[in-house]
């Protein structure tokens, strides 16, 4: 069996427990469950320690998708806090500035600034299921971002590549805060604009970011570039509460957040997926490597065709997810062949992201992902706040076929899915995957990992893993230590394999699984080994 050679172990505890990307962050979460908070508040501690920490990836400019697992109530409940376009948005004044499509950063890239969603999720959160307030699960960024850090390498790698994007606009300045440049690996840093943001919304609370100083600087700088983005925009906002999606894999119920995220990818793969004898197969087989590729890419296939928003626009969630559509979609599949052409189904017929999941000892779960999208989002970041604004709306359609064609006060498509899967009427794991359209497959590969092959939480991490690259040419990606004879396999059945050295491993995204023993109440944590991160508990 293949592994990355991460060398560690599940990290075993029974009072609660906390795996994200970054260390400081995952002890912020900790020091939640030990002041007596739950996982609710041990995630949006976490969560915000990110945005200061690894404010690449993540932030208050950006948005946020949580699935929460409540012991008392022995449900799944979906919260959806990412932001809706500008009312204002449309497709002519984005040609009229000379672009076919909104670009994600420079020129244009205000176009793309949605409404940040991830305060008010992290209220709603908060006040349905959490037990502490936001000064108190906001301390531990703010102490952070007034008093300093030391920054890793990973996280520096990825600063520095933002280097021109937060050139582009005099206010990017607030993000390079070593002499006017990003941080090097070891360096110790402070974000004094973002500390005081973070300082106004933990005294404030969400009204803080949405109908303030802060709300009033962010319109006016979006404005002011030429966007769309105005004080009535952010300060209309709401996060809404969904009944959320699952199937049923070999008795494992798998559960996402419905569209307008992208969760139902992975849900679509699985449901196809469960029709082969995939553990007889061996994890890291030809055979496996092969039916998952393709059970995953007509997942996506249907995924970019059919995820928008469903309060605008009528989504088929039912019949995508129907074992019926499985068997069809499943049928098309040969085993000794992949399908150039993999087109998406007719089911009513025949970025840079950051992800925690925190569960207490009372079996509380919150399974969250806080994205910008891109590194630094747009690259934007609104002046004197410390603020990178995100760039969700670069993922609108211009196709006024579309179901994701861009309209004002829309959603637009969104790649942040957080997973959750339970046992009957127990919360068996909650995991995700971070890294844009490597999510569904993360989730997929990890539940395959766990369920089809016994593996814990941290071996499901540490097992190799591909990646189709689904928005661009549907080549598949592999780590460098999968077997020769595996590659040459693929390749013979018809798929495009590139091996990526151990530098790019970052491709392959970065996972977080926290699982529980009803019987024990033991939480078995693990980490992603090709990030910074760590996995906690006590």
């Amino acid at each position: 069996m293949s592994f990355f050679k991460s060398r560690r172990s599940a990290v075993l505890t029974r009072n609660g427990s906390v795996a994200t990307s970054q260390p400081l962050a995952a002890q912020a979460g900790l020091r939640m469950l030990l002041d007596g908070g739950n996982a609710v508040d041990a995630a949006v501690a976490a969560a915000a320690t990110l945005n200061v920490v690894e404010p690449g990836s993540t932030g208050i400019g950006g948005d946020m998708f949580a699935l929460i697992w409540n012991a008392k109530e022995r449900k799944v409940v979906a919260l959806n806090g990412s932001g809706r376009q500008a009312s204002a948005a449309n497709v002519e004044d984005v040609r009229k500035a000379g672009f076919d499509s909104i670009p994600n950063d420079g020129p244009g890239s205000w176009f793309a600034v949605s409404v940040p969603g991830t305060v008010d999720g992290w209220h709603t959160a908060l006040e349905h299921y959490g037990r502490m307030s936001f000064r108190e699960v906001l301390a531990p960024a703010i102490d952070y971002a007034l008093n300093g850090y030391g920054v890793s390498d990973i996280i520096s790698n990825g600063w520095q590549n933002s280097r021109e994007k937060l050139s582009f606009q005099p206010s990017g300045v607030e993000m390079m805060p070593v002499n006017g440049r990003p941080p090097k690996k070891g360096e110790f840093v402070k974000l004094p604009q973002l500390g005081r943001s973070l300082q106004a919304i933990s005294e404030g609370g969400r009204d803080a970011f949405y109908k303030g100083e802060i709300a009033k600087k962010i319109a006016d700088y979006v404005q002011g570039l030429g966007g769309w983005l105005t004080e009535k925009d952010l300060a209309e906002h709401h996060s809404d509460w969904d009944d959320a999606i699952s199937v049923d894999y070999r008795g494992v119920k798998v559960w996402e957040c419905p569209p307008n995220g992208q969760g139902i990818a992975a849900l679509i793969a699985l449901n196809i997926a469960k029709g082969f004898d995939i553990g007889s197969m061996g994890p890291q087989s030809p055979d496996r490597y092969h039916y998952l590729i393709e059970s995953m890419r007509r997942g996506y296939a249907d995924a970019l065709q059919y995820v928008a928003d469903p309060r605008m626009v009528e989504v088929p969630i039912g019949p995508l997810l129907s074992d019926d559509y499985a068997d069809r979609r499943r049928a098309a599949i040969s085993g000794t062949q992949a399908d150039p052409n993999v087109s998406y189904g007719d089911p009513m017929g025949g970025a840079d992201t950051v992800y925690v999941t925190a569960v207490d000892g009372e079996g509380n779960a919150c399974s969250l992902i806080n994205s910008l999208f891109a590194g630094f989002g747009t690259g934007l970041i609104a002046p004197t706040t410390g603020i990178a604004l995100q760039n969700r709306g670069s993922l609108f359609s211009f196709d006024p076929d579309h179901l994701n064609y861009l309209q004002g006060k829309k959603r637009p498509f969104q790649t942040i899915i957080p997973a959750m899967a339970t046992k009957g009427d127990e919360m068996y794991m909650s995991f995700g995957v971070m890294g844009g359209f490597v999510q569904p497959q993360g989730h997929l590969q990890v539940v395959s990992n766990m369920v089809d092959f016994g593996m814990d939480s941290q071996q499901a991490l540490d097992a190799l893993r591909f990646k189709v690259k689904v928005e661009e040419d549907n080549s598949v990606l592999v780590e460098e230590d999968v077997d020769p004879n595996v590659v040459a396999d693929l390749r013979k059945r018809g798929h495009d394999v590139h091996v990526l050295k151990d530098y790019e491993r970052t491709e392959f995204g970065g996972g977080q699984v926290i699982s529980r023993d009803p019987e024990t109440g033991i939480l078995t944590a693990g980490s992603e080994p090709r990030k910074d991160g760590e996995a906690v508990g006590w």
